[in-house]
Order: structure tokens, then sequence, then C-alpha cells
């Protein structure tokens, strides 16, 4: 066969179209020796392959073909199967990690805000179960400082923009970030904004930031879990989010597929490309 045609497959009553080179991807599965004419298998009929099995599971395989990552939707629960089907196929290195369910389960995860409000101040404290989400967040949030002097502060004081001085945020941890908005008195009479990207305003009033950052949670899946208060003395209100997040892609290089142990790799991966 040309390696420029393309091939037809017949999985169970679903068609799939690919190049030989994706089938080819690993020369000791049966997939490459279908291709060479060695497994009787599949039957080459009216110029498909054809070969009575799964086809809706046959379409993960060769996606990993395709991108030698493995995702799998996040209602997926067909781990066996598709770990069956893999060992079918002679790829092996799928099937090994399909045995470690716990890396392509979806996880839970968890953010909490807690809002305290003193006087003319509000203080935030995010925590989230997964650091890379804080750091998201540390990175779309920025607090503003403003000098007020000797002048009074009004509540519809508009800050000139070459006066406000941009904050370093507080992180306690990796899974941590606090910082504040309002105005403190104590000392000396300093204003505080908060933005939060992509909204570009700059809020002073802490139930205004809070109610930003319960939109933006809802925007990026997250879902309210339940409210509780902290400390009665101190009025510490703390908001729970819970979402569903993906694991990351996991991709096996095509040399080490080869082995009884794939080589994974968790963090953002390119998808692979074919000279």
């Amino acid at each position: 066969m040309n390696n420029q045609d393309v091939v037809i497959l017949n999985v169970g009553g679903l068609k799939f179209t690919t190049w030989p080179s994706t089938l080819q991807q690993f020369p000791e599965s049966r997939l490459a020796r279908m291709l060479r004419g060695n497994d009787h298998e599949f039957k080459l009929v009216n110029g498909q392959f054809f070969v009575d099995r799964d086809g809706v599971l046959f379409s993960y395989i060769l996606d990993f073909l395709r991108t030698l990552q493995i995702s799998l939707p996040s209602d997926f629960s067909d781990y066996q199967r598709l770990q069956r089907e893999a060992a079918f196929y002679e790829l092996y290195s799928i099937s090994n990690l399909l045995s470690q369910k716990s890396l392509l389960r979806p996880k839970s995860e968890i953010l909490e805000i807690q809002f305290l409000l003193q006087g003319s101040q509000t203080f935030f404290r995010l925590f989230g179960s997964c650091s890379i989400t804080i750091d998201a967040l540390a990175g779309r949030i920025t607090v503003f400082s403003e000098q007020l002097g000797g002048t009074t502060w009004q509540r519809d004081h508009v800050p000139l923009q070459k006066s406000l001085i941009p904050l370093s945020l507080e992180r306690p941890s990796h899974h941590d970030l606090i910082f504040q908005c309002g105005t403190d008195y104590s000392n000396q009479s300093v204003a505080r904004y908060v933005s939060i990207k992509p909204d570009h305003r700059k809020l002073i009033n802490g139930t205004n930031v809070l109610g930003l950052l319960v939109d933006i949670l809802f925007k990026e899946g997250f879902r309210l879990v339940n409210t509780r208060t902290l400390s009665t003395e101190e009025k510490t209100e703390c908001y729970c989010f819970e979402r569903t997040r993906q694991p990351d892609a996991l991709n096996i290089s095509v040399s080490q597929a080869q082995q009884d142990t794939p080589v994974l790799y968790t963090k953002s991966i390119q998808a692979h490309k074919r000279k």
C-alpha cells in the first residue's frame, strides 16, 4: 500500500479514515501488521479493512495514535473495556496506562473565598486545592494603592490613573492568595482598588469585588457548594466552590511505548508532530 493513500477502516459498522503512517506508529501492533497483510483478523472488503470490534472505543484508540495522548470524556467509565480493546490491537502502552485509572479520571477541585469586612476595609483570602488555579487567579488580580493625603475620601471619588501604585499580592503558600481593598484611615489615608482581568474596572467596594470573583468562578466551571461563617466575632464569611477538573493529557513517547512501562508526562503537552 502506498503511504500517500488513505486507509478506511470499518470497525463494528463505524467507518474511520486515516493515513497509513498513523496506524504504523507502533510497528509491532496488529494495525501495523494489517497494512502489511500479516493479520487475518482484518478482512479487506470493497477497499475497506473490516474488523468485528467496538467502533466507539476504537475512536479513542485512533485519537491516541494521532496525538500520542490519552484524553477521555469527563463521564467516561469503560476503562476495562477500552483496556481490552487496546490489548486486542496489541497497543500495550495504552493498555498499561488504562490500568492506572486514577491518572485518567476527572478530579474534584475545591476553592474557598474567605471574606472579612472591617469598617471601610475588606480582606480576602483565597485557598485552592489546585495550586495551578491559584497561580492563574494571582495572574489576573491586581491591587492598586492610592495615597489620599489630607483630602477627605468620598465614595464617588475616581482616582487618577497616574496616582495608582500596583501592590504585590500576599502568597503564604502555593495554595493561598491574600489581598484587600477599601480605605485605611489607621495611619495615613490609603485607598486600595482591585482589578480582575478580563474586567478592567478598579473596584474599591469589597462586596463588588466578591461579586466579580464569584462571577468569574462560575464562568470557569465552578459551582457554589456552601457558605458558612468562620468567625462570628470578626464576621468572616467563607464561600466554598467545587468543580470537576479534567486530568492533564497523558503523553507517551513512541520510543518508550515499546517498553513494558511507558513514560508519562502530565504537564502541558504539544501534540505529536509527524514529518
